[in-house]
């Protein structure tokens, strides 16, 4: 799934697709993302594509690996 993370909370987020669908994600235990680096793309309206299962029992999907798609310019040194 590609969107954009809207809101991040803990291990949580909130991914919107280009329809403008919410979907509620929780990392998994074995996602290559940690909570920390969900928040510069969350400031910086990063688009991602989201690896994915249904969660059984939960109304959220558990997320598995994160990939940026739109990655920022790298800056020149001496910038």
């Amino acid at each position: 799934m590609e969107g954009t993370i809207t809101i991040v909370q803990e291990g949580r987020f909130q991914l919107s697709d280009e329809r403008g669908v919410s979907h509620q994600f929780v990392l998994g235990r074995t996602a290559l993302a940690e909570t920390e680096q969900l928040r510069p793309l969350q400031s910086r309206q990063a688009r991602v594509r989201v690896k994915y299962t249904d969660a059984l029992g939960l109304i959220s999907l558990v997320a598995h690996r994160i990939e940026l798609l739109d990655p920022e310019p790298l800056e020149p040194v001496g910038a």
